[in-house]
């Protein structure tokens, strides 16, 4: 029997310590699984390359949990060690064999790439145990058995092992506090999440009690727990829909659908694959948490890592496996890493370029997603100028009417209205029109008699109701496009303006009888006659005081003295409206006390079609409408 410590290089300690400390105590298991991982992978480098001839077996990784023993056992049947092996890369710690063997076999193709740093990783298991026990025999010829074993310090002994097939087996004696970890379900949930996609078969089996409280062994033959095959290092064309739909229900159990895909398959300046899916979501902003997974060759290393997936993206749900990560994460090894760094843009990219090729070959499906994935695009032209700037001319706005104009068509329809007018403006109409205006309605039911204005007028009216899209508009306007969004209560186009002239006398007559009728004398009143007949008057409250408003509101400040406001709303009387005449004509009779009740009901009639009525107000509203109602049939009777 041999006895010795183990070496642990002074020059190698802190490196080792800053990226092999784990937070999370059940990484113990994916490190001993990739290791299991990687001694097959080694192996089967070695058969490829012809270096030793072995008819290959059906290669696996076992795990099993002896619950009566308080063991976890691991067990592969890749390439074995001798005991010059252990010596080298078990009791020497600084050591790495799996560097030393890519170091030796470089040029590899990505099925043959190494998951992990045998010498280091395999000391995770001393998080959990009070005792580890290796049994390993090498593939050379001749080799004897190993058993290593080391009680949680820096002793070890080595002696022969009765080990008879080629292989390593691990067995952790786990320490009281880590008992659970021989809870087969427990094991199972954590391979799930680290393992759930590795290269080799990995078998879970146990021994003793399980949660039910029934003793006895597991079939015999279990099925694997992971898919050896991922549908992301498949050739998107040889996917089916149906298999990206299994794939992510399966891997985010999400019994929706996705609404649609992207997969990312890159070679150059890195390797990377993967899947983003676009979740169908209840409601806006449903999945801000994220749901991108991070892969390292099928190895899960972590969730949403915002220096490699942009901010934006973390609204989607994916995965992501790029073998330049490290098994280990860390912020400062992301935040240096010149290829790290160029992974966002790279993925910004590939989405934008999907997402405008939607747009282009496919833009009735394009237009189907649009609902679901508006508010994410948005959010991420907001975010990422590169993104904004493949997409632009493939953002929608929601017509009134129905069906979506893209915005870059709706800025050219804007441009050649205004060169078929240039001839007829000053020079100051010129200056003043070079803006694109956008008219817009943010609620629709209560904003529909001055859609309707709008429509009747010919004029186009988009819908903007998604809780993104006053910070969207605001971030169009401010992009220095020309670009100005007036929301269909905010101001009367020319387009809405009749041409019928008004009297100085008349117009005071009316100003003064609505500012009497309210009790406002600040209220702001103008007579302007509209095209249509029909509407008595509007209400405009100006855009950029009201966004002030709701910003305000939006951010937790206080709302804006309803005075203030009601004096910076402005009242606008169609003159051309027999309501409006008739309260004139009886304003020339000085029929005050009959005016009043009319010019009042008029002006909450504004309010109420503005959206701009209190709830308290009602009452008074619906009383007053009885009276006057009944004043008219008493005139009629």
């Amino acid at each position: 029997m041999e006895k010795g410590n183990i070496e642990i290089h002074s020059e190698n300690i802190f490196p080792i310590i800053k990226k092999w400390l784990y937070s999370d105590r059940d990484i113990f298991i994916r490190e001993l699984v990739s290791n299991g991982v990687d001694a097959i992978t080694k192996l089967k480098k070695l058969i490829s390359l012809g270096e030793i001839e072995l008819d290959e077996p059906a290669w696996r990784v076992d795990v099993h949990c002896d619950a009566e023993a308080g063991t976890l056992t691991f067990t592969d049947n890749g390439i074995g060690m001798t005991a010059d092996d252990v010596r080298r890369y078990i009791n020497q710690v600084a050591f790495s064999s799996a560097e030393e063997f890519l170091a030796r076999y470089q040029g590899g193709s990505d099925s043959d790439r190494i998951i992990g740093h045998f010498g280091l990783g395999f000391y995770s298991a001393f998080m959990v145990s009070r005792k580890v026990v290796i049994d390993t025999l090498s593939y050379e010829p001749g080799a004897a058995a190993v058993r290593w074993s080391c009680e949680g310090d820096t002793g070890y002994t080595m002696e022969d092992s009765d080990r008879s097939e080629r292989g390593t087996t691990i067995t952790l004696y786990l320490d009281e506090e880590n008992g659970e970890f021989t809870n087969e379900y427990t094991v199972r949930s954590v391979l799930l999440k680290y393992c759930s996609f590795l290269p080799v078969p990995i078998y879970l089996t146990s021994t003793g009690k399980k949660d039910d409280g029934k003793a006895g062994e597991a079939p015999a033959q279990p099925e694997p727990v992971n898919d050896t095959s991922p549908l992301w290092l498949k050739a998107p064309h040889t996917c089916t829909d149906e298999e990206y739909k299994d794939f992510y229900h399966k891997v985010f159990s999400d019994y929706h659908d996705p609404i649609f895909w992207i997969h990312l398959n890159v070679d150059y300046p890195f390797t990377l694959r993967g899947i983003l899916f676009f979740p169908k979501l209840a409601h806006q902003f449903e999945s801000v948490e994220g749901k991108i997974k991070l892969y390292n060759n099928q190895v899960f290393v972590a969730d949403n890592i915002k220096e490699i997936i942009p901010e934006y993206l973390l609204v989607l749900k994916g995965v992501v496996d790029c073998p330049d990560l490290p098994l280990n994460v860390s912020r400062s090894f992301l935040q240096n890493d010149k290829t790290i760094r160029r992974i966002p843009t790279h993925i910004t990219k590939k989405v934008a370029d999907r997402l405008m090729g939607l747009f282009k070959t496919e833009r009735e499906q394009y237009e189907k997603y649009w609902g679901d994935i508006h508010p994410f695009i948005k959010y991420g032209c907001m975010r990422d100028d590169q993104f904004y700037d493949i997409l632009r001319d493939a953002l929608l706005l929601h017509e009134s009417g129905g069906g979506y104009i893209p915005l870059g068509e709706l800025m050219k329809e804007s441009e050649e209205a205004d060169a078929a007018h240039e001839e007829k403006k000053t020079d100051s109409d010129k200056q003043e029109r070079k803006e694109t205006r956008i008219y817009y309605a943010n609620d629709p039911a209560r904003q529909q008699a001055a859609m309707d204005l709008y429509k009747q007028a010919g004029l186009r009216v988009v819908v903007l109701d998604s809780p993104i899209d006053p910070h969207f508009i605001t971030f169009l306007e401010m992009r220095g496009e020309g670009l100005r969004f007036v929301r269909v209560d905010a101001e009367m186009p020319d387009a809405l303006k009749g041409e019928a002239a008004v009297e100085e006398d008349d117009r005071k007559l009316l100003e003064t009888a609505f500012r009497r009728a309210t009790g406002m004398e600040k209220l702001k009143v103008t007579v302007q006659s509209l095209k249509s007949a029909d509407t008595p008057a509007t209400l405009h409250l100006d855009e950029f005081l009201r966004r002030s408003q709701e910003m305000s509101l939006l951010s937790g400040g206080m709302p804006t003295d309803r005075e203030f406001l009601a004096s910076q709303t402005e009242l606008a009387l169609n003159p051309g409206n027999a309501i409006i005449a008739a309260i004139l004509a009886a304003e020339k009779k000085g029929a005050a006390a009959e005016n009043d009740p009319v010019c009042r009901q008029v002006y909450d009639l504004a309010r109420l079609a503005s959206g701009l009525m209190e709830p308290g107000e009602i009452s008074e509203f619906i009383s007053r409408s009885q009276t006057l109602l009944s004043r008219l049939m008493q005139k009629d009777a």
